[in-house]
């Protein structure tokens, strides 16, 4: 008798178990949304570099294009290697999705001066007129 009385002390009636998952799904697609959306707007060279020191380097955030360039002389463009001779082609399809776009050079403190010239031409020569060159501002 003792289990019996147990028994229908811890079971539940229908109207306990009657809840809807619909709020907490809202939430999560929610969260998803926002993490796709943020994730498409973080754009990155693809290379560790270290930075020329500047004292009076300012902060830019409007760049279209990050443009890498390793102590090797190297470019690289979303974690991907490209070659000078393409380089030109890439930055004319930028501009023509993007007739504002803006051109961020990240250079290493180490790479050559010729390779940041012959990248900063190619960014004139495509028409992207709004090119910053990457500094450290720490001391």
């Amino acid at each position: 008798m003792l289990k019996h009385r147990l028994r229908r002390k811890y079971t539940s009636t229908s109207e306990d178990a009657d809840f809807s998952l619909t709020p907490m799904l809202d939430v999560v697609f929610i969260l998803l949304i926002f993490f796709i959306v943020t994730a498409s707007f973080v754009e990155k060279t693809g290379i560790e570099v270290a930075l020329p020191l500047s004292k009076t380097a300012s902060q830019q955030k409007d760049a279209s294009v990050f443009i890498a360039i390793d102590e090797e002389g190297e470019i690289w463009i979303d974690k991907q290697r490209i070659d000078i001779r393409t380089l030109r082609v890439y930055l004319d399809k930028v501009r023509s999705e993007n007739p504002q776009a803006a051109a961020m050079v990240v250079a290493d403190e180490a790479s050559r001066n010729a390779t940041l010239l012959t990248v900063l031409d190619q960014i004139r020569l495509a028409g992207i007129a709004k090119i910053a060159i990457a500094a450290d501002t720490k001391y």
